[in-house]
């Protein structure tokens, strides 16, 4: 099976657990099995989830300005999370 491993600040859509249907921002990623992901709302910067790469499914979508701040300060504020999820949603068409 060829996982494809997603990229610091890539949007995702968890496909599995309580958040199911939402979506989410990649914060980091563990090895070729784990990712932590966060959005800036129900699950701010500080308090990342920890998922399995298969209950995700990742989108075309890197947002730059959590990539900058990642690698600029090593954090994003819940913001830029937030508005990196706003912009996907407005992309997609998805209306919350």
């Amino acid at each position: 099976m060829n996982q494809v491993i997603p990229q610091v600040g890539q949007i995702v859509k968890i496909l599995r657990g309580r958040d199911a249907g939402q979506v989410a921002v990649v914060i980091a990623v563990e090895d070729n099995r784990y990712a932590y992901i966060a959005d800036g709302d129900k699950r701010k910067f500080d308090s990342l989830k920890k998922k399995n790469l298969l209950h995700l499914e990742l989108q075309p979508m890197i947002s730059s300005e959590v990539v900058n701040s990642l690698n600029e300060i090593g954090r994003v504020t819940n913001g830029k999370l937030r508005f990196a999820v706003q912009q996907f949603n407005n992309a997609s068409g998805i209306h919350n």
